[in-house]
C-alpha cells in the first residue's frame, strides 16, 4: 500500500471515530421554523404534548418548533405561566417525588456534571419544582417521549438556541 493511500486510510478512520463519539441530532428532529397560529404573541413558549413539540412564537404567523420530552403519565401538565428564570449550566437539587422514586440521587448534583439531568441550561417556570432544560448524553433518546418528572426536555443545543431568544417574565402554555 503506498504511503498516501495508507495516510488517506488513517485519516478517514480518524474521522469515522470522532463522528461516533459525536451525538448528531437527526435532521427529522431538528428545530426548524414553521407556520403557527398568530393567536400567541411574539415570546411566547407554546407546548403542545400531543406533538411532543415546544414552539417559541416569532408573532408573524410563524414559530420556531423544537422536539421535547414531557412529562410522563400523570407528571405532565397543562395551562398557562411565566419564565421566572434562565441559568447556565445549573446545580440540580432532586424533587421531592424524584428522590421518593429514588432515594440514593444526591440532594445536589453540581452543573456540568454528566449526571446532572439539567444539561446546558435551564429556564425555569413559575410552576413548583418545573423548568425546560437540556439533556445528559444518557437521556437523548427520551426526546419525543413523556419520560419526564413534569420538566420539558430539549437536546442542548435546542435548549441553549431557545434560551437566548426567551426573556425572563414570556409567557409559557402547555397544552394537553
Amino acid at each position: 500500500m503506498s504511503k498516501r493511500i495508507r495516510l488517506a486510510a488513517i485519516a478517514l478512520c480518524a474521522f469515522w471515530f470522532a463522528m461516533g463519539s459525536v451525538h448528531v441530532t437527526p435532521a427529522s428532529a431538528a428545530r426548524r421554523v414553521v407556520a403557527f397560529s398568530s393567536a400567541y404573541p411574539a415570546g411566547t413558549i407554546v407546548i403542545i404534548q400531543r406533538q411532543r413539540k415546544l414552539y417559541l412564537s416569532l408573532g408573524d404567523g410563524r414559530a420556531i418548533r423544537y422536539p421535547v420530552a414531557i412529562g410522563k403519565s400523570g407528571r405532565a401538565w397543562s395551562g398557562w405561566t411565566r419564565v421566572d428564570g434562565k441559568y447556565i449550566r445549573p446545580a440540580w437539587s432532586p424533587p421531592a417525588a424524584v428522590k421518593r422514586w429514588n432515594p440514593r440521587i444526591p440532594d445536589v448534583i453540581p452543573g456540568g456534571s454528566p449526571r446532572n439531568p439539567m444539561g446546558a441550561r435551564a429556564i425555569t417556570l413559575a410552576r413548583s419544582e418545573i423548568a425546560i432544560h437540556g439533556t445528559t448524553k444518557s437521556m437523548r433518546r427520551s426526546i419525543g417521549r413523556a419520560a419526564s418528572f413534569g420538566c420539558i426536555r430539549m437536546y442542548d443545543e435546542d435548549v441553549i438556541h431557545l434560551y437566548e431568544r426567551v426573556q425572563v417574565g414570556a409567557k409559557v402554555v402547555s397544552l394537553p
